[in-house]
This record gives structure tokens, sequence and C-alpha cells, in this order.
């Protein structure tokens, strides 16, 4: 008979916390380190504390069958790329004492590739502070055109690697790949209904959109303010785990994740254009599209939070379906223009 009282949630944290335990010894000069849960969502993500040293690092923990070591990889070839030719701060991978990136732990017959990362010092912005928030928003636009503008110079360099594709297919198609927004919570016939008409707007207008190289690529795919590091008038980007090849304002709208119906999005896009078009411009048709990947982002992270158990989505719950409504509507109105 099985505990009811058992939280799965807390069971799979302890699971994490035993393979990173278990992976700070394939790093010789960890051997004597304490770890710190920072972060448990895709991945489980730790501070470790190098007492002999003094000195920090992160080390992530992936989650298994997420991504294949290959895709791990190219990952981490992207961040080197980046760290080697353009100004941007990233965190960059530390091999083990094997001369991998990334390091595997068997556990329960299963694979979790583990990849130790350089610190960062540095805050997530808070979204509590609209004004602060905006300005954020100006450096962030900027940085993200830095990060285009490298994948656009790259791009035969970058084909080649092997990581996820974010398209209409992929993220609200029938096998999306962090599931279908109608199996979200709180998914009501009506709403049913309203969303259906969202994604049938945003797969019309994105057919219509296309996929040309000049706004289309590798990007950071998740560039929301967990992701990012502010230090004094610095941001730094992490976690590139779910880079791949998407759309370019796509990395706008991930920026915006969880706060889309917030009253200040407008003046944080904005900020984020006036940034952007330091380095690279965007045509009037690009700008228009703007709130399609919004609506698109939205109803994935429906979906994120509808399959996944992690503090994030347990926060959330059905409040952010039933907040999506009224966006869900202006989309519609908007879309059929």
């Amino acid at each position: 008979m099985s505990d009811s009282s058992v939280d799965p949630l807390k069971e799979s944290v302890e699971k994490f916390n035993q393979i990173a335990n278990s992976a700070i010894h394939l790093y010789p000069f960890l051997s004597q380190a304490k770890i710190q849960l920072l972060n448990y969502s895709e991945n489980a993500t730790y501070l470790v504390d190098n007492s002999v040293t003094g000195k920090n690092y992160v080390l992530r923990v992936g989650r298994p069958g997420y991504h294949s070591k290959s895709e791990v990889e190219s990952e981490l070839a992207w961040l080197r790329s980046i760290d080697a030719h353009s100004s941007i701060t990233v965190s960059l991978p530390i091999a083990g004492s094997n001369g991998d990136d990334v390091q595997v732990v068997d556990h329960e017959q299963n694979p979790y590739y583990c990849t130790l990362f350089t610190f960062l010092e540095g805050s997530a912005p808070d979204e509590d502070n609209e004004n602060e928030l905006i300005k954020q928003f100006e450096f962030l636009g900027e940085i993200t055109a830095q990060l285009h503008e490298h994948s656009v110079n790259n791009r035969k360099n970058l084909t080649h690697l092997s990581r996820l594709t974010w398209d209409y297919e992929t993220i609200l198609g029938p096998n999306p790949k962090w599931g279908r927004w109608q199996d979200g919570l709180a998914i009501t016939p009506e709403r049913a209904k309203l969303f259906s008409k969202v994604s049938e707007k945003i797969k019309e207008r994105l057919d219509r959109f296309g996929k040309g190289p000049d706004r289309y690529g590798l990007i950071h795919s998740d560039l929301r303010l967990a992701n990012l590091l502010v230090e004094r008038d610095q941001i730094k980007v992490i976690d590139f785990d779910d880079c791949g090849f998407g759309w370019y304002l796509y990395d706008l709208a991930t920026s915006l994740s969880f706060i889309e119906h917030k009253s200040y999005v407008h003046a944080l896009i904005d900020a984020w254009l006036t940034g952007y078009r330091k380095l690279r411009s965007l045509t009037e048709e690009e700008e228009l599209e703007i709130p399609t990947f919004i609506m698109m982002r939205r109803l994935q992270l429906i979906a994120w939070i509808g399959s996944r158990d992690n503090e994030t989505t347990r926060e959330l719950g059905s409040g952010f379906t039933v907040d999506t409504d009224s966006l869900a509507e202006k989309y519609v109105q908007y879309a059929e223009i």
C-alpha cells in the first residue's frame, strides 16, 4: 500500500540531491564541497561551495529523458562561442576529472547528465519594481540583439548543433515538448474553445510570417526573469538549457513569461525594443507579430504548469490559466484585424 502522505515533489528533490552529491565527486577539487539546492524546475540546480578554496560553482543535474548528451554538449558549445565572440557574460562549463564537460551519473537505470558551471554574481530582476524593471528591459533588449547577431553571423557553424526546435508544432502542435495546453489546469469547455481559436490564429499568422534567416535561428528561448542576473548596471544571462532554433522574437515573449497580464508589459516591450534597435532593426511586420509570440508563449506556459510539479507551478496553479482569458480575448480581436 502506498503512503498517500508522501509528497512526490519532496521525493523527487531528494533523488536529485543524491545524484548531485554523487556528481561532485567527479570533480576532484570539490571533494570537500557542500551543495545547496537553488532551483528545481526542468532540472535541479545547486550552489556548490568549495570551502577549501572559498570559490562557488553551480551544478546542474538534468532531468532524465529531456535532453540527450549530445544536445547538452551542443548547448555548451554555443555558450563557449558566445563567450569567445561577444561581450555577453555567461556561465561557462567546467570539465570533470575525465575531461568531459558533461558528467554522467547512473541512477535507477537512468543516466543523469550533470554539468558544473562557473558562478556568476547577481540577482534576478524584481517583477514588483516596475520602474527598475523597465530600465532593465532596455538593457535586456540590447543583450538579446547581441545574441541574435551572434546567431546570424555564425549561422553556418551553428546549424549542425543538436538542439531543440521551437516552432508552432513543438510548442502548440499535437505533441508539444512541454505538453498540451488542453491538459492544463482549469481548462473548461468555454476556455478550451477560446484558446483553440487563439491557437488557430497563431498558426495562421506564423505560417504567413515564415522562417526567413533574418527572423529565425538559434535562440536562448527562455529569457524569463529567473534566468537573468542583475549586478549593478549589468545583466547576465544564465540557463541555456532550452536554447534551440526558433523565431528571434520568441526571445522577447519568453522574457515576459508569467507576467504577460501585468499592466506594465507594454512599457517593458517599448523599453526592450529601444535596446534591441541599438543593434538590430525590426520591420513593421515583425513588430506587429509581437502579440502572437506572447500568446504562443502564454499557452505553452499553461501546458508547462499542467505537466510539471515544482514550487513555481504549485504557486501559479489554475489562477494563471484564468488570468489568460482577457489576454486571449484581446488577441483574437487583434489577430482578426
